[in-house]
This record gives C-alpha cells, sequence and structure tokens, in this order.
C-alpha cells in the first residue's frame, strides 16, 4: 500500500507560498502541461524560462501569458530542440548566460507514439532521443548551476515505463528489428525514469545539494500525441479523453509539486493516484522495480555518456 502523504485531496498549488526571487526553466511550455505548469509558477511570483522548439508558439504563449498576469511577468523562452544535440548544447549556453539561479529543471517535453520509426540526426530513435537523450544532456550540462541554486531536477515521466516490454533494448535500440510506436515510447518513458532515479543516487553518494523528483500526469488532455501518433491513435485519444482524461491544468499540477513541494520521498513516483493512476489526487504512486534496477541504470548511465558526448559525474 503505498503512503498517501497529501490527504484525500492530494496536493494542490493551494501549499506554494511566494516563488519570488525563484528561477524555473521548463521544456516544452508553449502549451499543454508546460505552458500551465508555467501559468501556476507565474501566478506565484517566479520567474519561468521556457525551452521550446517553435519560436512562434513560444512567442505566441508570452503574450498569452502577459495578458493574463501583465507585463511585468517574468517569462522568456530559449529556442531548443530536444532531437537535436547540438541545439540542446546552444541553448544550454544561452541559458546559463541568461540565468544566475535554477531553482529547478522541469524535464516537460515529450513526444509519444509515433507512428512510424524516425531517426534524429544523431542517430537516435526519436522517442528515446526526444525524451531521453536530449534531456539527459541538457540536465548534464545544467546541472553545476542547479547545484549552485540548491536546486531541483524534475523528470516528468509516464506510466506507459511499466506498460511495454518493461527494459532497455541495449542490443536494438533503435527498434530496428520490429518497431512498434508503443514500445518504443515505453522505452524511452522508463529510460528517462531510471536516468532519473539513478542521478537520485549519484546525488545523495556525493553529498551533493540538489533534489532529483519523478512524476507522471496521468491522462490529460494536452496536444501531446498531436503531431505524431497515428490517425487511429489521435481519433481513439479525442474520444478516450473526454471521457477518461483531465485537464492540462490539472495535468500539470505533479510537475509544479515535485519542483516547489518541501518535503518529499527518493525513489518516489508522484502523480495522480485514481482510476490505474490516470486522474484523481495528486501523491506517491505504486512504482514498478523494473525502474529503480540500478545494473540496468548504470548502464544506461554509460550509454548516455557516450552518446551524448558528455562526461558527467555528479
Amino acid at each position: 500500500m503505498t503512503h498517501k502523504k497529501f490527504g484525500p485531496k492530494g496536493w494542490t498549488p493551494d501549499r506554494i507560498g511566494s516563488l519570488t526571487g525563484k528561477t524555473y526553466v521548463i521544456t516544452g511550455a508553449n502549451a499543454g502541461a508546460g505552458f500551465e505548469a508555467t501559468r501556476t509558477l507565474l501566478s506565484k511570483g517566479a520567474r519561468v524560462v521556457m525551452l521550446n522548439r517553435s519560436a512562434n508558439k513560444s512567442n505566441a504563449a508570452i503574450a498569452t501569458l502577459k495578458q493574463e498576469f501583465g507585463t511585468g511577468a517574468d517569462v522568456t523562452f530559449v529556442q531548443m530542440d530536444l532531437a537535436v544535440l547540438a541545439s540542446v548544447r546552444e541553448a544550454a549556453a544561452e541559458l546559463l548566460g541568461q540565468v544566475a539561479q535554477i531553482d529547478a529543471l522541469i524535464c516537460n517535453a515529450a513526444i509519444a507514439q509515433v507512428a512510424n520509426q524516425e531517426i534524429t540526426v544523431d542517430g537516435f530513435e526519436s522517442q528515446l532521443g526526444v525524451n531521453h537523450f536530449g534531456h539527459f544532456l541538457l540536465c548534464g550540462l545544467l546541472f553545476d548551476r542547479i547545484e549552485e541554486s540548491s536546486g531541483r531536477v524534475v523528470v516528468v515521466g509516464s506510466n506507459a515505463y511499466k506498460m511495454g516490454l518493461k527494459k532497455i533494448q541495449f542490443d536494438d535500440l533503435n527498434f530496428d528489428t520490429k518497431y512498434t510506436a508503443w514500445n518504443s515510447y515505453a522505452q524511452s518513458k522508463l529510460a528517462q525514469m531510471m536516468f532519473a532515479y539513478e542521478l537520485q543516487r549519484r546525488v545523495q553518494a556525493a553529498g551533493k545539494s540538489v533534489q532529483v523528483q519523478v512524476c507522471h500526469l496521468g491522462a490529460s488532455r494536452t496536444n501531446l500525441l498531436k503531431d505524431t501518433a497515428s490517425r487511429f491513435n489521435k481519433v481513439l485519444w479525442a474520444i478516450l479523453s473526454r471521457i477518461v482524461a483531465q485537464s492540462a491544468e490539472k495535468g500539470a499540477c505533479p510537475e509544479v509539486m515535485c519542483a516547489t513541494e518541501g518535503s518529499l520521498e527518493l525513489e518516489t513516483l508522484y502523480g495522480p493516484t485514481k482510476r490505474s493512476q490516470t486522474v484523481g489526487p495528486i501523491d506517491a504512486c505504486p512504482l514498478d522495480d523494473c525502474a529503480l534496477n540500478r545494473e540496468t541504470a548504470a548502464k544506461l548511465w554509460a550509454l548516455s555518456e557516450e552518446k551524448t558526448s558528455l562526461s558527467w559525474e555528479p
């Protein structure tokens, strides 16, 4: 039985005090849960820097936020494409030149259910490249600034991690032998979560002042499948989301909680707790052992360093 820390109503943004003077960096924040997380953080007085692929969508999102919170709302964006490691490096360098502190890096961006196998310019299956390798590199490049700020890394996982093959296919990372949209997506989210828990362990062992937290957003009405899923999956989700899903605003709560809440546990997954963890109060959720396999996580870390050309020991 998973211990519930926040009572029957779960965690809500009402628990957040003033965030004035704090800086939050969010990937994929021009729409969906990332946009709603930005709204919540701005409403508490924080500074938010969005790392987004589209300049046009980012400018439109910022205009909307400034209309809501006033022209003084401290929200900006740096252009970054997680599918291109060179873009991640450039964005990290630009960001470090702009911000003196990072109170939390929220790894929110993701692609899902890519209908046909796509390979990034760096040679990765697209979901693994965007969801894991891009974020791994970004976290490594920003880690020292996060540590200087006694900040946090928040990794947004998914319960898909335990619904696919429940392993990292080291012998066929790109699913060249048999590609399926579901198994490749599940692998990418498992990789993200294994990385996060391994980072937790390494930070703790090194005595560093960085928190690492992992969450999932449940079933939320976002545009996650808009550009990548097959027509069938898009239609299916359009129907199901009206029945089982919660709003993007509610979906953003777990990542905001992991970025701001004072006392959270290690090796824990936070998110909605009802209806097979798709909706409901936000709290600790059951965590499958496959996400905590230390041997596989260490192997994945070494592979990630090699694939991103980043030597990183927190």
